[in-house]
Parts: structure tokens; sequence; C-alpha cells
């Protein structure tokens, strides 16, 4: 492994979640939030606790709280506030209980109430209240996760299936007002997509989502099906949103770091949206041409990636996009390819994603890992475990989608 290159991997990525961290968007948000009467507060998703926290020393006090977050994202307690932990990217019963508590918090709220409702992705899977039996709701989302279907289709199921995706928690908090702040993690900040929308009217009809279910072969019950054929409100009247943060804010960091190290940061897009392994093998490809070239040069890109399950091995798309451009960089000095989710966890592991270079595919092959197995096997967590290839940074406080950096020295 070069040190140095990932010396400047782990700087980079350091220094571009510290930039897009929800604190300062959380209190601009709130600076002209005037509420009447009481204050309740209900936070979903994997920056679900940092943003309580933000809004919380904003405000200096709530009338009832209830954050639902990933487990081991809770940093301690906030006045006011139950902090609740839940299964993701599959729902649990934990996640159903943390809902039930935040319905129940709601109910019977009044005109003069106003619910700050804090919403960043991976809201899908933590605030949930299923239409069907918990399993068969867990069945559907590992049938989805493992297709390769885009967030926008698996959000289109879910909204379907749920008691308050598709704007139906807003229906639940009237009369009270909803004041919204939505950490976006979706390409293109789509609202009503967003961690499936509890308080945005549904733009998705039900001849889409049978598409999407036609399209994957989803294995429904009669119930389910059912489900599929009832709309989603289509207008919301007690719902203001402010939607902050992105992965544009997360690249343009990156580029900020980059700079700041001598690179000269080359934006490639912020809507990478593909096969994991295909993005991989292309930075590679990018960081093999640069080589060499007697510049230093950082090539950037911000998105999400998709992962078609073959194997029952561990990983997660960012670990797989790195695997992937392992053998493309082999025995190339001087470039590197990194990618993260911006949450600190990829995927069901503990890592934010994975770092490879010149050096990574004689190392793997040294122990003993055959790439193109480990890749039909999904198991990139294991591979990069093996040569010191993991990025780790814990739970972030943040969720503004992943970023992916081809690094060439120069």
């Amino acid at each position: 492994m070069d040190r140095s290159l990932r010396a400047d991997a782990d700087y980079v990525l350091r220094n571009s979640l510290a930039a897009v961290l929800p604190d300062a968007a959380v209190r601009r948000a709130l600076s002209s939030f005037a509420p009447g009467g009481r204050v309740l507060l209900v936070a979903a998703g994997k920056a679900a606790w940092q943003m309580a926290h933000a809004a919380v020393g904003c405000l200096g006090r709530v009338d009832g709280g209830v954050v639902i977050t990933k487990y081991g994202h809770v940093q301690g307690e906030l006045p006011g506030v139950t902090c609740l932990e839940a299964g993701h990217p599959i729902p649990d019963e934990n996640g159903f209980a943390s809902t039930w508590a935040a319905l129940d918090l709601v109910a019977g709220s009044g005109t003069e109430d106003t619910v700050l409702f804090l919403l960043s992705g991976g809201g899908s899977a933590l605030f949930e209240q299923p239409l069907i039996p918990g399993e068969e709701l867990q069945d559907v989302t590992r049938q989805l996760l493992a297709s390769g279907a885009s967030i926008v289709e698996i959000n289109m199921i879910r909204k379907r299936l749920s008691a308050v995706k598709g704007g139906r928690f807003a229906q639940a908090c009237a009369p009270a007002r909803v004041f919204q702040i939505v950490l976006s993690d979706i390409l293109g900040d789509p609202l009503d997509m967003i961690a499936s929308g509890p308080a945005c009217p549904d733009s998705s009809t039900c001849a889409d989502v049978r598409a999407v279910a036609e399209k994957y072969r989803l294995r429904l019950s009669p119930k389910a099906r059912e489900l599929l054929g009832q709309e989603t409100p289509k207008r919301l009247d007690n719902v203001e949103t402010c939607i902050t943060g992105s992965v544009r804010e997360l690249c343009a960091a990156a580029a900020d770091a980059c700079r700041s190290l001598g690179y000269r940061p080359v934006l490639l897009t912020d809507r990478l949206d593909c096969e994991a392994r295909e993005a991989g093998r292309f930075l590679g490809t990018i960081a093999r041409t640069h080589a060499g070239g007697g510049q230093a040069l950082a090539f950037l890109a911000g998105g999400e990636t998709v992962v078609y399950l073959t194997g029952s091995g561990l990983g997660g798309r960012n670990l797989e996009l790195a695997l992937a451009a392992a053998p493309v960089l082999a025995g190339v000095e001087d470039a590197a390819v990194f990618s993260a989710g911006s949450d600190g966890t990829d995927g069901p592991t503990d890592a934010a994603g994975g770092y490879v270079d010149g050096g990574t595919a004689a190392a793997l092959a040294a122990k003993g890992w055959s790439i193109p197995q480990t890749l039909a096997d999904n198991d990139a967590y294991h591979a990069l475990q093996a040569v010191d290839g993991l990025l780790i940074t814990g739970p972030t406080g943040t969720n503004v989608n992943d970023l992916s950096v081809a690094l060439v020295r120069g």
C-alpha cells in the first residue's frame, strides 16, 4: 500500500465529512422558525441524532420529541427527547415500535402546535409502520435491495406498504403544522423520495408502482398487491419544507480538501448512478490514464451506485466500487481510488467504504484472494480488510450520499 496516498485519501474524506455536518444548516433553517404553540420534535434517519442535537441547541427546548436512527448512531441524551435506534437497511421491530412512539407523540396535536420534522437518508427503513406483516415487509425490502433497483424505484414500493410514508405522516400530524427540514441523500433532491417522503405529496402513481413490481418480479402477497393499487396523498396543506445539504456540497468540500493537498480537482459528476463495479472500473481507468503525467489530479464523483447481489458475502456499494478498481490499477504507481458513504456505514458493515491503489491487487493475490470471485461473492469487506483497505470513520452524523475519488499524484 502507498501510505502517502492513503493518508491523502483519509484527509480528503475526513475534511469533506466535517464540512457537511448538518449543524449549521439546521440552525439556518430554524432562523425563521416561529412556532405559536407546542413544538414536538420528530427526527428520523441516519443523521437524525445530529440534526436533533442541533435543533434542541438552537431552540433551547422542545415540548417532547422522538429520534429514530440506526444502531450505534445515538451519541448521547437530548433534553426532552427520547432517542431510539433501529435496523437499517432492513426495517425491524424496533423501528416499528419507535415509529409508533412518534405517531403517539403527535396524536391529538392541535392547530397551534408545530411538529418539527427532521428527516435524513435511511429514514425509509428506520421510520416505518407497515400495512403488511413486518416479516413480509422485510422480505420485500430484501428483494428490492438485491434486484439492483434504484432508490427511487425502491421507495415507490415502500410508500404503498407504509402507514407513514408518501405523505401519510403529515396527515397523521394534522391539524398541526409540520415544519420539515430535510437532509438530501438522493440525486436531484426529489423531496417525495428522500426517506420515502413521509411529509410530502407523492408524485408516483399506482401505474408507476405496478410497473416497478413487474420489472423486478417481486414476490408479493395479495394484500401487498392490493396496497400497490391504493393512491397516496397528492396534496398536503399543513407542511412547510426546507431542504438542506446535498451531495453537491460534499463534492465541493472534497474539491477544497484535494486542492489544499496540491491536487487539481476535477468534478466528473455529482449524479453518479450506475452499477458499483462499473463505476470502480471507470475511475480506475481514469487514474491509470493520467498516472505519470506530471500533474497531481483528483477526479471526483458524487452520487449513489447500485449492487446486484449474486453472493452471500459482506460488503456495500462503496466497498465493491473500490475493489473493482483494484485490478485496473494493478502495478500503477502514484494512483489510488477510494469511495465512501457520507454516513460512515456502507451497507450492513462498520466501514464507510474502501481504498485501493496500484499495489492492492498483488497484495490480495498474495493472501489468496481472487478479485473476480470476491466480487461474485459480494465479499469486498473481508477482502479489503485483509489488506488494510477499509475506510473506518464511525457514524458521522450526516448523510448526503457517497463520494468516490481517483487520486493521481503526478
